[in-house]
């Protein structure tokens, strides 16, 4: 399958998108500056390692926020929790090659997931925790307006 076919069939048939009523945690991720928002739900197996068992997510947001979604959370269903924290490095690592648009809502993404690994570590501590958010650095504002605006 081509990168693009990967892309339309993420976009067309989402993974993972859903809520998850019996989760061992969620995570947020938001867009203070349009109100955009993701919810990862995740369903922990813990060993040695916890490892994510189940995943989901929802989201208000755009087609790009729904695509990385569906990317992420698939690639992150099944792994231990080291390699999802290193998941979510290499995403956010990846973020200057892409337009300001997908990189806000990509980053999103992945900071949901990595405020929902926080949420199950803290959980451990405090089982009424709450849940952990984070916000976006990127403006999602596209280089054109910026330059109109000036």
């Amino acid at each position: 399958m081509t990168a693009d076919a990967h892309l339309i069939e993420h976009m067309m048939n989402p993974k993972n998108y859903g809520k998850m009523e019996e989760n061992d945690a969620i995570g947020m991720g938001k867009n203070p500056q349009n109100g955009e928002k993701v919810a990862i739900y995740l369903k922990v197996n813990y060993q040695d390692d916890p490892r994510i068992e189940d995943i989901s997510f929802q989201a208000i947001g755009c087609t790009t926020t729904i695509v990385a979604g569906s990317i992420i959370t698939s690639e992150a269903k099944g792994i231990h929790f080291s390699r999802a924290e290193e998941l979510v490095s290499t995403t956010l690592g990846m973020l200057d090659n892409q337009t300001p648009e997908d990189a806000a809502c990509t980053e999103m993404v992945a900071l949901a997931l990595k405020a929902a690994l926080d949420t199950y570590a803290q959980k451990q501590k405090d089982p009424e925790f709450p849940m952990i958010s984070y916000h976006i650095n990127t403006d999602c504002t596209p280089q054109e307006a910026l330059s109109e605006e000036a």
